[in-house]
């Protein structure tokens, strides 16, 4: 009885807080039903410190893209020299001109573009001849794959769903400049003519501007929707190419024109059917790939691991869908089971259950794709471990400073000491990576939140319990 006494006449802020994970799952319940989450938490030694579901499989979304980027630091040498087997090459067959592509994420034919750009490859072409044929964009390096299995069909008109192919320009985007016309007349739309405008977009002085656009897929007419506010800056939007290689000849096709290059003939494309021999689970020996025929020009992008940064800093699906490819080419065709079948093989190393994860695609697209909090703790246990785990963690955004963590985990014990990559699907949200707590201790984590309601912000949770975390720590 006295010790009871005791307890009671104790002040509240003596007595015993719950444990932390107890008030972790107290803080994740307050998101309401429907949401299933899965956390976990170590320390550098792998000792767990909260784990909610730990082996459950979550669709991961874009964390997928540290998988695709960690494979590419494990099996891949010179990330950081300038990528010379990437650069795109022209070459003259005939009286045709050959666009070959070559796996580059970052071939610009923007105004201002300075490295790696196609009016260098059609300055080399007129300095040879004035007079062409066809112009042909040869993206048979690798085989057609341009989307995953699982990926949504509605995503492909959109800038996160662009085709994907060997012979890459201007990140498979169309950018669009849409600028308000009068009251009730329809706004200007200007850009590269490469789709059919269906402008349906009305200016209005009432309301507020809201575009929204649509094409079927392979479809070339693009239709335009919504509202302009009257008086409004130009709106810039940017929809998604289905066939990369022919836009790309398309474009050079216009700038051998701007040169003085008479093209007499159309623009066409060379691809590679998918075989059976791109699955590496139905062949034998790796096949011997077709050496690149040389050519009149070939560019040198910038290193390989800059763009390892670009895709984890903002997200960028398509880089790592043509990473995923190039790690294909090392020993198979450059198909994406040949990808997927190098990360598999760096999770076996990694000691990773093969129960904790199921890829089919490089950027997280795909809502087939699922991973076990447990096995990416894991996995990001064995990458600190590697003589470029450093490396590694310096291409992911960090809480409050940049990439699509930039405002997140601001004003909190977290701001700059929290490296993650996030992830966002319809219904989905993910959280990776490394945090230093409040003690100076490095922790390890990976958080997952599926079957998220319409109007639920399950992120706000997950980031409110990783500070928690971190400031018990």
């Amino acid at each position: 009885m006295l010790a009871l006494a005791l307890l009671v006449a104790m002040p509240v802020s003596a007595q015993v807080a719950p444990p932390l994970q107890q008030r972790v799952e107290t803080v994740l319940a307050e998101a309401g039903p429907g949401v299933r989450y899965g956390l976990v938490v170590t320390d550098e030694a792998g000792r767990e410190i909260v784990a909610i579901n730990p082996d459950g499989r979550f669709i991961p979304a874009s964390n997928t893209k540290m998988f695709t980027t960690a494979v590419a630091f494990h099996t891949m040498t010179g990330l950081d020299q300038p990528d010379v087997t990437g650069g795109t090459v022209v070459r003259l067959d005939g009286k045709d001109v050959i666009l070959e592509g070559a796996g580059d994420a970052r071939l610009s034919s923007a105004a201002d573009c300075k490295v790696d750009c196609l009016a260098v490859l059609a300055d080399a072409v007129a300095a040879r001849t004035k007079r062409i044929r066809d112009v042909i964009g040869d993206d048979t390096l690798f085989p057609d794959q341009r989307w995953s299995q699982g990926m949504s069909w509605n995503n492909i008109p959109s800038r996160s769903g662009t085709g994907i192919s060997a012979l890459t320009l201007d990140d498979n985007e169309l950018a669009l400049t849409i600028t308000p016309g009068a009251d009730g007349a329809e706004p200007k739309v200007e850009g590269y003519p490469y789709f059919t405008i269906d402008n349906r977009i009305m200016t209005v002085t009432e309301g507020k501007t809201d575009i929204g656009y649509d094409r079927d897929p392979n479809g070339m007419t693009l239709r335009l929707t919504g509202t302009i506010k009257a008086g409004a800056a130009p709106e810039v939007v940017r929809v998604g190419i289905d066939d990369p290689a022919h836009y790309a000849a398309w474009r050079f096709r216009t700038l051998l024109e701007a040169r003085g290059v008479r093209v007499k003939g159309k623009v066409t494309v060379r691809r590679r059917a998918t075989a059976p021999a791109d699955d590496p689970a139905n062949r034998g020996n790796p096949p011997v790939r077709a050496q690149r025929v040389t050519g009149l020009a070939q560019l040198t992008p910038p290193p390989l691991g800059e763009d390892l940064t670009h895709i984890n800093k903002v997200s960028q699906n398509l880089h790592a869908e043509l990473l995923l490819r190039r790690v294909g080419l090392v020993r198979g065709t450059g198909s994406t089971q040949d990808g997927l079948a190098a990360v598999r093989a760096m999770l076996t190393l990694a000691g990773v259950p093969r129960t904790a994860y199921d890829f089919s695609d490089g950027s997280g697209m795909s809502t087939y794709n699922r991973v076990a909090p447990r096995g990416m703790t894991t996995f990001l246990r064995w990458i600190a471990a590697q003589p470029w785990g450093e490396a590694y963690r310096a291409t992911l955004p960090i809480g409050g400073v940049d990439g699509t963590l930039n405002r997140r985990f601001r004003g909190t014990v977290l701001e700059g000491r929290i490296f993650a990559k996030t992830g966002t699907l319809n219904a989905t949200n993910g959280l990776s990576g490394y945090m230093t707590a409040k003690s100076g201790k490095r922790l390890i984590f990976s958080a997952y939140a599926n079957d998220v309601p319409e109007g639920v912000s399950a992120t706000k949770w997950m980031d409110a319990v990783l500070v928690l975390i971190a400031e018990a720590n």
